[in-house]
Order: C-alpha cells, then structure tokens, then sequence
C-alpha cells in the first residue's frame, strides 16, 4: 500500500477548495486567538477530491476553533461570529466560530455526554468522534500549519474508527453513517467499545 500523502499534499489538496483558499487568505484578519479552520471543510474536501466531486460539494459549512479562556460567555462567543462573518460574509459560505474553551459548558447537555475543560484549541480537535477527521490549518506566516494528531492516513484511506478520547458509540455510529451514506466507499472499523 503507498504511503498517505503528506502535509504538502494535504494543504495543495484542500486549497482545491476556493472557500477554504478564500478563508485562509484572509486569516490575519480574522485575529482568533489560537485559531484554526477545522474539520468537515478540510475533510470532505479530500473525500470529494477522492470521490470525482467538485472540492466543495455539499459542505454545509466550514467550521473555525479558537481558545479564549478570558470570557466565556455565549455573548463573546457571538461577538466573534459576528466579526468572523463580516470578514468572511461576502464569500457566501455558512461560518461557524466555536471558543473551544467553553465547550465543557454546553457539550454534556447538547449531546448527553460529559467534556473536562480543554486547555487549547487543539485539545477541541483531538476529541472529534472519528479519529480521520482530526485536522486543523491554518496560515503560519507565509506558509501553512497543519495539525493533525492521528496523521493523515485514516483521512485518505477513508477508514472511520471511533476515538478513544470521545469514545461515544451512539454519536460515532450516526456520524460514521453519515459520512458513509454520502461518500459510500468510506469503511467504518468499530472495534470493541
């Protein structure tokens, strides 16, 4: 079997995406502390490639994280979105903006299952339920930073496991499902709970 690509290969492969090539051209300008465009954009958008889509087929929307721990509040959290959206607005894509932390404060009564404070951003992204999905990006400079903690071979290989950090089988099973009905080639591997 070849080996996954690499980050050069993952960044060239997502920017396919003009919302997300648009979204990190304009990053400085966003200004969210500890900042990153996360998951499903970046995801799908490999998934779509891999399939013989258009890069941005069916993304309902492309997701942001940041950390700041100074206000918790939903009223902070709104005033990024809005700034969030009055950056990005004129791209006429769905944006959301998620302070990763206070997601111990509204995880357990949204989806039923306990979250411990995250110390950062990046700690939001390693608990997505499925481990492929686990990436993040954003502009470093001139260039790119990637993160992606379980690699990039489960992503491209289409494989979805659940993960040991979120390991809530209800939601990873509907969520695996999902992915699957849309992108049928992907294999869902359970493994013992």
């Amino acid at each position: 079997m070849p080996a996954p690509p690499g980050a050069d290969a993952f960044v060239r492969d997502v920017l396919r995406n003009r919302h997300v090539r648009a979204i990190l051209e304009r990053w400085d300008a966003l200004a969210l502390p500890d900042g990153w465009l996360v998951a499903g954009c970046l995801f799908q958008t490999i998934w779509n490639l891999r399939a013989g889509s258009a890069p941005e087929a069916n993304i309902k929307d492309y997701d942001l994280f940041y950390f700041d721990p100074a206000d918790l509040s939903e009223a902070a959290e709104r005033g990024v979105q809005r700034h969030v959206e009055t950056v990005l607005g004129e791209l006429g894509v769905v944006t959301e903006a998620k302070n990763q932390a206070r997601v111990h404060l509204w995880y357990e009564p949204h989806f039923g299952y306990p979250c411990p404070p995250l110390a950062s951003a990046r700690d939001g992204i390693d608990r997505f339920l499925v481990p492929a999905t686990c990436v993040a990006l954003r502009r470093a400079g001139a260039g790119w930073e990637l993160y992606a903690p379980n690699g990039l071979a489960l992503l491209y290989d289409g494989v979805l496991t659940p993960n040991p950090l979120t390991d809530h089988r209800p939601l990873f099973r509907a969520k695996a499902q999902a992915y699957r009905d849309r992108w049928p080639w992907l294999r869902i591997v359970e493994g013992p709970a």
